[in-house]
């Protein structure tokens, strides 16, 4: 087993891409962070920490982590790569804020990592990753999925702030930048019936699918369908576009969300957990 450390991005993604297209909405993450970090190195300040495990020259765990956020891990093949790879990071002498990986990587992490340094830790969030191939019918909504303009800029903001507190628990303080991104780049749509009712967006692009997310219905606006309808149309229009799949993640806190998208045709393709760290001020992790 030897771990691998690399500097250049595109050099690990040739490395890593066939390993985590075998499973591509589980890994969609991973996926748009490496196409981020090559086609967009100046929105990052520092350089990434990107590494694999590797036994006979065939990955059998990835880990990638960008500064100031939380450790995404693959899918794991050898649980001894967890250790490793703790091992790995603890050498750099910092902290971590937290992980997300498959449940039972993130499990094995969190404690391998708590053993090393001991920082304590708690689940923040268990989440599920949907596919789907082929929208279902579903009831029909009055209304139709527009794309977001500029013109819906100042109703966006309230409701990315309002998303960010309801499914994030977080306070977003940059909600006007990141909302100026997604009208920039063309990929927030709203479900309008005579007025705006709900929100969703194709975040991420993988090299054979779509992710949507940032799915938000305020409150005055629930239990009429809407969200379902647009995520179906919106998921319907991205498999127009020529993507084979789409995806999504949901809160398994959250039944709602979860029976929704599984009437619109998405289907369970495996559980992550989302951990964070806390620091403990009398750990020395340099001994």
């Amino acid at each position: 087993m030897k771990i691998n450390r690399f500097e250049d991005v595109s050099q690990f993604y040739e490395q890593v891409k066939d390993y985590l297209l075998n499973h591509e909405a589980l890994h969609n993450v991973q996926l748009a962070l490496c196409n981020s970090l090559i086609q967009n190195p100046e929105h990052f300040d520092e350089k990434p920490y990107l590494t694999t495990v590797e036994v006979d020259g065939d990955v059998i765990a990835v880990a990638m982590r960008t500064p100031g956020r939380k450790l995404l891990l693959s899918k794991i093949e050898d649980f001894g790569s967890i250790e490793a790879i703790a091992q790995d990071i603890r050498h750099t002498q910092e902290l971590l804020s937290g992980v997300n990986a498959p449940t039972a990587e993130a499990k094995a992490f969190v404690e391998a990592w708590h053993s090393l340094t001991g920082q304590s830790y708690h689940l923040k969030m268990a989440l599920r990753a949907f596919q789907l191939e082929q929208v279902q019918p579903i009831p029909k909504t009055t209304g139709e999925l527009r794309l977001a303009t500029q013109s819906y800029r100042q109703l966006l903001i309230p409701w990315y702030e309002a998303f960010a507190l309801e499914a994030l628990g977080t306070v977003e303080s940059e909600a006007e930048r990141k909302v100026e991104r997604l009208l920039d780049r063309g990929i927030a749509y709203i479900w309008e019936d005579e007025i705006p009712v709900s929100m969703a967006c194709h975040v991420r692009v993988m090299p054979n699918g779509a992710a949507v997310g940032l799915v938000y219905t305020p409150p005055e606006h629930r239990r009429k369908g809407y969200a379902s309808a647009c995520v179906a149309a919106l998921s319907q229009t991205l498999l127009n576009q020529g993507h084979r799949y789409c995806c999504l993640f949901t809160d398994l806190a959250n039944p709602t969300s979860n029976h929704i998208y599984q009437a619109i045709g998405y289907q369970p393709v495996g559980d992550l957990s989302e951990y964070s760290f806390t620091e403990n001020k009398a750990v020395n992790v340099t001994a």
